[in-house]
């Protein structure tokens, strides 16, 4: 019995001295890891009520636009990019007012949203669907050039064949139409990439263009 308590003794001892050499390291470990875990927590926490907060106001700002409220799916949507830049939202919520502001006949407007959506979208889909619209507006303006600089950055695949319509539109009304004619061409004869209704408008283009495919 004697000898256990001895034995006790020296590893409480033991553990005693390895605690006054390396207890504070240990401390502040325990410490920084707390903290850590904890302000991990809140990221998350602070994360995912952000999210729910720019979910709920893209709702409100969908419900805007459907009513063709201008007033509110400007507010709506400077909110949204304002507090929740970074969420999946704030892009979706820029094309959107992009399309009511384009239907309401402010290109300005429209055009500033979608250069916002095509700077900050993660998604390179929706980059590319921004450059798509955006490029299109610049070609009705006649800013032939800014829309051509658009069009060269090689597109996601799934864009290839509407990045290649646009081209051609570009082309036309550059007025080289024989190029234009070999894109419109090449988009259409992509089989299954164009849904119908773009398929007959490229049919179109190249008849009225004299030319058919």
């Amino acid at each position: 019995m004697s000898t256990l308590d001895l034995e006790e003794q020296e590893q409480l001892a033991a553990l005693k001295a390895w605690w006054r050499q390396y207890g504070g390291f240990v401390t502040a470990v325990v410490a920084v890891a707390a903290v850590a875990i904890a302000a991990w927590t809140i990221w998350t926490w602070y994360q995912r009520d952000q999210s729910i907060q720019a979910s709920n106001s893209y709702e409100q700002l969908q419900k805007a636009a459907r009513a063709s409220d201008v007033k509110a799916v400007r507010d709506l949507t400077g909110n949204i990019l304002e507090r929740y830049s970074r969420s999946v939202y704030a892009p979706m919520a820029a094309l959107l007012a992009a399309k009511v502001h384009f239907q309401a006949g402010d290109l300005k407007t429209a055009k500033v949203q979608l250069q916002w959506a095509m700077d900050h979208a993660r998604s390179r889909e929706v980059k590319d669907v921004s450059r798509l619209r955006l490029s299109v507006l610049l070609i009705d303006e006649g800013a032939l050039e800014e829309a051509s600089k658009l069009l060269d950055a090689k597109p996601t695949e799934g864009f290839t064949e509407l990045f290649g319509v646009v081209r051609g539109d570009l082309l036309v009304a550059q007025n080289k139409l024989p190029e234009a004619r070999g894109v419109y061409k090449a988009a259409l004869e992509s089989a299954g990439r164009l849904d119908p209704s773009m398929r007959e408008l490229l049919q179109l283009k190249l008849d009225m263009m004299g030319e058919a495919s």
